[in-house]
């Protein structure tokens, strides 16, 4: 159950990406749907190679490369799936910094700090 709603808010999430972001574009929430589970499917086995590979410079930006690292797969993702389109690098970059800032704050909305 909650990987189902897991995928149908990172759906969620990609939806307003493309509302917010100018050239990050989605067609409908089923593609929405199609995107969560390859970008997701592509996060855990792409993802973690890439940041092996990437590791001295991560480092030496104190892991803001993986917004760079992101921003690619989001690229990759637009290319494989039918009706996302993404206009460039730059839509991409500020897609992948705003899905973080989405994310996070649906994470604090469902898992509260406790004291």
């Amino acid at each position: 159950m909650g990987l189902l709603v897991n995928w149908i808010l990172s759906a969620l999430s990609i939806l307003i990406v493309a509302n917010i972001v100018p050239g990050f574009h989605v067609a409908s929430f089923a593609t929405a749907l199609i995107v969560a589970l390859v970008l997701g499917i592509a996060n855990v086995i792409i993802k973690p190679v890439l940041l092996i590979l990437t590791l001295p410079i991560n480092l030496l930006t104190l892991g803001l490369f993986t917004f760079v690292i992101n921003a690619f797969l989001i690229l990759g993702v637009s290319t494989i799936v039918k009706g996302f389109n993404v206009n460039g690098f730059m839509p991409a970059l500020i897609a992948a910094l705003v899905l973080w800032a989405i994310n996070m704050v649906i994470h604090f909305i469902l898992f509260p700090v406790k004291k």
